[in-house]
């Protein structure tokens, strides 16, 4: 749990999700990534509630959230299915509009969201992300390198399952230490990387990590085509925070990506890796708690 905050359980699209709020003020939706949970918030949610109604579920398949098996089409757990949860638990929470920030796959989750349900978000955060399919289309050898992991995790089931479950926590420990800057286990506390290691032994929850990746390849991947040749845009505006040491900034220039994307967008850079809320809380909040004043 994260200090201050009550947990519930919300069935939405199918799933039952579980969800973790506190503050008050404008709703504020905080989606976490892989191979994380909504315990990556921890060192900025309870400063943010101070500000806003702050609203993290546990993505499906994460946490202690449902983790339906894969289907062929990998809809499941496609972006456009997890941003209909989404737009499910605001209904249930009798939530009209919400500001919603997510990092890494929750990052791509509120995009889509942004996209699906435009009359449902008003302000729109990303951190350490492009969208999807720019960031196929920009892969090189040094950044087929650093981000093996789309391509291994989104290898037919259940390969990657199988090699996962042979040393899942060495695994999930190695992945966690190169993405930061220290290359170090210390950027996370003791609570958070042990909810990300009692995750990661858990072979539901290694097949949705799986078929998240998978939607990432296929369907998330192809409906970002069609909407980039459709000319559809997100209206909400757009606030962009990366690390200088993360992922899009391996992949080109991530803030001209997004203006091609949205119409109205502002960035920074932070000194970070790819966790960034964990490597560099302030400079979440200093980026993102005026971001989101109505």
């Amino acid at each position: 749990m994260i200090a201050g905050f009550r947990k519930s359980t919300v069935c939405c699209n199918g799933v039952v999700l579980s969800v973790h709020r506190a503050g008050q003020g404008e709703p504020l939706l905080l989606l976490h990534g892989f191979p994380q949970n909504h315990m990556c918030w921890e060192r900025v949610a309870p400063q943010l509630a101070r500000h806003y109604d702050i609203i993290i579920p546990d993505l499906r398949g994460y946490g202690e959230s449902e983790a339906p098996p894969n289907e062929s089409g990998n809809v499941t757990y496609s972006k456009r299915t997890m941003a209909q949860d989404i737009a499910d638990l605001l209904t249930a929470l009798a939530v009209k509009r919400a500001n919603v920030l997510g990092h890494d796959r929750g990052a791509r989750v509120a995009y889509r969201f942004a996209l699906d349900h435009p009359e449902r978000i008003n302000k729109l955060g990303i951190i350490e992300i492009v969208p999807t399919a720019d960031f196929w289309a920009s892969w090189t050898a040094d950044l087929a390198i650093a981000a093996y992991h789309w391509t291994f995790l989104a290898q037919p089931a259940p390969l990657p399952e199988q090699m996962i479950g042979a040393d899942p926590v060495a695994y999930l420990d190695w992945t966690l230490a190169q993405w930061t800057l220290s290359k170090s286990l210390d950027t996370f506390s003791p609570a958070a990387l042990a909810s990300y290691r009692e995750q990661i032994q858990n072979p539901a929850r290694v097949h949705a990590m799986c078929a998240d990746y998978r939607a990432g390849a296929s369907f998330d991947r192809e409906l970002d085509e069609k909407d980039k040749i459709a000319g559809k845009q997100i209206v909400a505006p757009l606030r962009l925070l990366c690390g200088a040491h993360g992922f899009p900034a391996k992949s080109g220039n991530a803030v001209e990506v997004w203006r091609g994307w949205a119409q109205r967008v502002e960035a920074s850079i932070c000194d970070a890796g790819h966790f960034v809320m964990e490597e560099n809380p302030e400079a979440v909040l200093a980026a993102f708690e005026p971001f989101f004043v109505p």
